[in-house]
């Protein structure tokens, strides 16, 4: 069996050198904790040997580990490390208890043996929770130490950086002041250039507007041209009726004529009240705006801006095509808006809705039987105490990545020079401050829905 005496002081020995730092501190002892743990083994050996020829080598090793263990607690250079001498105190009393038992009252060691092996148990696991509470008392201790000495350094360090810091901020001070002051310029040149490109969107707005109304205004005034001089002419063959003799006059003739005069002078005026609501609407999209809301038939402008709208882009591309449909609510009735700025905010939508639906069809008509037909939807819908406008269009739709930025100023997917990325963020204030919300709902290949809900019927 193996004798745990010489083994226990092998360890001892070992670890009061490394942890006591003996080499450094001391070497005298650490020589002989050295040579004590040299003898350990040999001893261990020696007696395993010797102990078929001598019995009671264990009495030995035992008084050893006792003489041992008072080393430790007599010698001040192992103070630091006397927790030891409490951890194996149990097993050492315990182990020569039961020697003295063992050889002297054999009979009794008999009795107790099991007793006896019970306790020499408890006094090992007491030893090895003690080392363990000590070692991690030292680990924390060295820890510690280490923080403090950081800390010490630390803190020169941070001395010498505050003296250079001092340094630095008087020299970063007159810097800084320099920078504000040019950041100050720069905000105001910023703030200038901010408001020229608003106004820039909505003059852009404007040009797109009176493209798609110069389209638009013309058809009314090619009707009242044409049906003008079909009245020319039926009051020329009027006349000429008028004068043939009484008797070959056709009475008939004369009542078809001026029904048909009549006829043609509603629809000169109906189209020449076309033509005035047109300019009407031009001059108020264009004009300074009051603020002020008024009743507006939500239904009429959202159709007026559509077709403004596709027109403006028809006139700068003749090979654009789309289908428009429309789906509004009549028990919509009138809501108090602001025309002129809804307008905006309706074009805006619009124009971006064309846009994308021409890009679709420019990257798709070279593509062999390709079904694609641009399309933009308007739907208008009366939800209890509120008012919503969806405007759909089936252009490459917006990616998932950038669709909550479609409302941020100066975004913009277009090519340079061809939007300020100011138009959906005037919209979203315009809606805003009409006590509405605007939100977008897009899938990338498919389309793109905007929806506008405003309060009030």
């Amino acid at each position: 069996m193996i004798n745990l005496d010489y083994l226990l002081i092998f360890f001892i020995a070992k670890y009061l050198r490394s942890s006591l730092k003996t080499q450094e501190t001391n070497p005298i002892w650490d020589l002989r904790l050295k040579w004590i743990m040299y003898a350990s083994p040999v001893l261990l050996l020696s007696g395993f040997l010797m102990n078929k020829i001598f019995p009671g080598q264990e009495i030995i090793s035992a008084l050893l580990l006792v003489g041992f263990t008072y080393l430790l607690y007599s010698r001040e250079i192992f103070r630091p490390a006397r927790q030891i001498v409490i951890a194996i105190a149990p097993y050492v009393i315990v182990n020569l208890f039961n020697l003295v038992i063992k050889y002297f009252m054999p009979d009794r060691y008999k009795t107790w043996d099991s007793t006896l092996d019970n306790i020499s148990t408890f006094a090992i696991l007491w030893g090895v929770g003690v080392w363990i509470v000590t070692n991690r008392q030292r680990k924390a201790l060295a820890k510690a130490t280490a923080q403090v000495i950081a800390k010490e350094k630390d803190n020169q360090i941070i001395t010498q950086m505050k003296a250079d810091l001092e340094v630095q901020v008087k020299e970063r001070t007159a810097e800084i002041t320099k920078q504000k002051e040019e950041l100050e310029e720069a905000l105001h040149e910023l703030k200038s250039m901010q408001s020229q490109l608003i106004q820039s969107e909505k003059m852009a707005s404007l040009g797109e507007l009176t493209a798609g109304i110069a389209h638009e205004i013309q058809n009314p005034l090619n009707f009242v041209n044409n049906f003008s001089e079909v009245n020319a002419e039926l009051i020329e063959e009027l006349k000429n009726e008028k004068r043939k003799p009484k008797d070959e006059r056709d009475d008939e003739l004369e009542n078809i004529l001026l029904h048909d005069l009549a006829a043609n002078e509603e629809k000169i005026n109906h189209h020449g009240k076309r033509a005035d609501a047109i300019v009407k609407g031009m001059l108020m999209h264009s004009r300074k705006n009051s603020g002020l809301k008024e009743p507006t038939d939500l239904n009429a402008i959202c159709d007026e801006y559509l077709r403004l709208s596709y027109h403006g882009l028809r006139a700068k591309d003749k090979n654009f095509n789309a289908d428009l449909k429309t789906d509004f609510d009549d028990a919509l009735g009138k809501i108090d808006i602001v025309p002129q700025d809804f307008g905006r905010v309706l074009l805006n939508i619009f124009n971006n809705a064309f846009y994308a639906v021409n890009e679709k069809f420019k990257a798709q008509k070279n593509i062999a039987n390709t079904t694609y037909k641009p399309l933009v939807t308007v739907q208008t819908k009366k939800l209890d105490d509120k008012t919503e406008i969806s405007i759909r269009d089936n252009g490459n739709g917006i990616p998932a990545n950038i669709i909550d930025k479609v409302f941020q100023p100066f975004f913009t997917t277009k090519p340079t020079g061809s939007g300020t990325g100011l138009g959906l963020s005037l919209s979203y204030d315009i809606v805003k401050a009409h006590g509405g919300e605007i939100r977008v709902e897009s899938k990338e290949g498919e389309g793109t829905e905007f929806l506008i809900q405003l309060p009030g019927v």
